[in-house]
């Protein structure tokens, strides 16, 4: 179920396979990236080493090699490596596995590798049939995923296991793996030539992920029919248009929205247009970004421009009216106005105020000349009684206490906001 036996977990893939099949490490100084955990006295390395045997929980985007290192640490270890797909599999399934390498363990003494990806797609529930195997040392689990763990896992997994950050690779290393994969014989064999700019477009395109870097030059390689140097023309026919990374309902949507967020109220309006500009090419939802902008009006801006909650408001409707992509330039719009407009935080801080008070103190009765008195019985009962109009008895406010008595002199805004541009 969802995978078997594997007696050599990095043997070598065969030569009809698709180029990042091909180009798979075989050994750790094959890995691109990672070097935060691979290198001399770091986590990973140790447990390559043997140094280090405990499961561990692969996190980050697709390509940066999760698979690859869970098969790099199945060989190290010697143990059976049985690849598991959340995806093809049920829980029926993961106890049969876990139950074979239970009895397994108990007769030969040897250890299971299971290996199981995108083991977010378990629910808690289901996660687990995975520990009483883990605890007694059936198993080496290694979980691979795209998600936080923090959400996806439960707790009890969570504590027996190491989790490891895996981080997209950088420019420099994609173009390296690109490099190589041209001129290796499991790869290209030096059948097409690129100019630096030409591989640096393809390392741009695939944004960090090593499988999509190499299936992008395995087609550049096909639109080549004749090999030899490729023209732009081509190149640009195989890169098309840039897919863009985005998760709407997962970390990325949340990291993307806060670098927005932030730049604004650091007024820095070029950071603003790029954090919206890559919300915006991932496909997030212009409503959700309305919204936000109507918020930052508010919360950091404020009384230091009261315009610029209106402007917000308008890009809002323009948008509704205009939709994609005419509506995002109303969007722009705003965020721009908002970053380059001062700054004030002091109603979003004395609203937080007011209602700590709400909180902690106790719920006095309204003041009797504040009360409304509609009826006789009211005004009997002394509701209004001593109210002074301001308009007719400007005294009054200096003279007629709004806050009940408890809270009298209580301050939650300065006479005048600072502002900050």
């Amino acid at each position: 179920p969802g995978g078997g036996d594997r007696e050599d977990p990095v043997a070598e893939a065969p030569a009809d396979a698709p180029l990042a099949e091909r180009m798979r490490p075989r050994q750790a100084g094959e890995v691109f990236g990672q070097s935060h955990l691979l290198g001399e006295g770091k986590l990973l390395q140790r447990v390559l080493d043997g140094e280090v045997q405990q499961s561990l929980l692969l996190w980050g985007p697709p390509g940066v090699g999760k698979t690859t290192l869970a098969r790099l640490v199945a060989d190290a270890s010697g143990a059976r490596f049985v690849p598991f797909s959340a995806v093809l599999s049920g829980v029926k399934e993961v106890r049969a596995v876990m139950g074979e390498a239970r009895d397994r363990r108990a007769r030969t003494g040897d250890r299971t590798l299971l290996f199981v990806d995108e083991i977010h797609r378990f629910n808690k529930a289901q996660q687990d049939a995975f520990l009483p195997f883990v605890e007694r040392g059936d198993v080496l689990l290694i979980g691979a995923t795209t998600e936080n763990p923090s959400f996806e896992l439960n707790a009890a997994l969570l504590s027996r296991c190491r989790v490891l950050v895996l981080e997209p690779l950088s420019t420099e290393e994609t173009v390296g793996l690109i490099r190589g994969a041209c001129e290796s014989e499991r790869g290209l064999g030096g059948r097409i030539e690129l100019d630096d700019e030409q591989v640096k477009r393809i390392a741009n395109a695939s944004d960090g992920d090593a499988r999509r870097a190499l299936t992008l030059l395995e087609t550049v390689a096909a639109v080549s029919l004749s090999g030899g140097k490729v023209d732009d023309d081509a190149l640009a026919e195989a890169l098309q248009r840039k897919s863009v990374r985005y998760d709407r309902s997962g970390d990325q949507h949340f990291d993307l929205v806060s670098a927005l967020h932030k730049s604004i109220r650091n007024s820095d309006e070029n950071a603003a247009l790029y954090w919206l500009a890559r919300m915006l090419e991932g496909g997030e939802d212009r409503r959700y970004l309305a919204r936000r902008l109507i918020r930052i009006a508010s919360e950091d801006i404020g009384l230091a421009d009261p315009f610029a909650l209106r402007v917000s408001l308008d890009a809002a409707e323009a948008f509704d009216r205009l939709g994609v992509p005419e509506g995002d330039l109303a969007l722009a719009q705003a965020a721009v106005y908002l970053a380059k407009a001062p700054k004030s935080h002091a109603v979003y801080k004395a609203l937080g105020a007011a209602r700590q008070d709400v909180q902690e103190t106790a719920s006095e009765p309204v003041p009797l000349h504040l009360r409304n008195a509609p009826t006789a019985l009211m005004k009997g009962l002394g509701h209004g009684q001593g109210y002074r109009y301001v308009h007719d008895d400007p005294k009054a406010r200096e003279e007629m206490k709004c806050m009940p008595p408890g809270l009298e002199g209580r301050k939650y805004l300065e006479d005048d906001p600072p502002a900050h541009s």
